[in-house]
């Protein structure tokens, strides 16, 4: 599981870098599709794979205000300042983990939480297609989603 959520986390590292140059305007203009403008789409990828983790993790969810982070390197720092507690939580598990059954605060269904990391991992990726569709628009080359040569799986 680990090597897909450091795949997306390099993903999105390139995607923090390649946006560097975009206006702040552009990043919050309104676009079709996502939950809103580049940055609200980024914002949401990095809150609900943080929110998920914590919720399988059994940690009370806490709710970062986007008005708070409405700026690309704020979100950059908020992504970075996630991943060791998300890190950690990858570490300490095991495929018998994928059977546990977990509840989250916003939902009454009880779910597996391998149901949900593999969610969060689909999420991103799917949010990431509308970035790239977006950076199109915008003459900007999209980010490789190649998951080959990323170094990912080697012993």
């Amino acid at each position: 599981m680990i090597p897909f959520f450091a795949y997306n986390w390099q993903v999105r590292d390139e995607w923090f870098d390649r946006l560097q140059p975009v206006s702040h305007e552009e990043l919050i203009r309104d676009r079709t599709g996502g939950v809103g403008s580049i940055l609200e789409t980024i914002f949401h990828i990095v809150h609900v794979e943080y929110s998920w983790i914590q919720a399988a993790a059994g940690v009370t969810v806490a709710d970062p205000d986007y008005n708070e982070y409405n700026q690309l390197q704020l979100i950059r720092q908020l992504s970075d300042g996630y991943r060791p507690f998300i890190q950690r939580f990858l570490e300490n598990r095991s495929a018998e983990h994928d059977l546990r059954l977990v509840t989250v605060p916003w939902s009454t269904e009880t779910l597996y939480e391998g149901e949900i990391l593999r969610h969060v991992i689909a999420h991103e990726i799917h949010h990431m297609g509308q970035l790239s569709v977006w950076a199109k628009e915008l003459d900007i080359k999209p980010v490789s989603a190649n998951l080959i040569n990323r170094g990912l799986f080697v012993q």
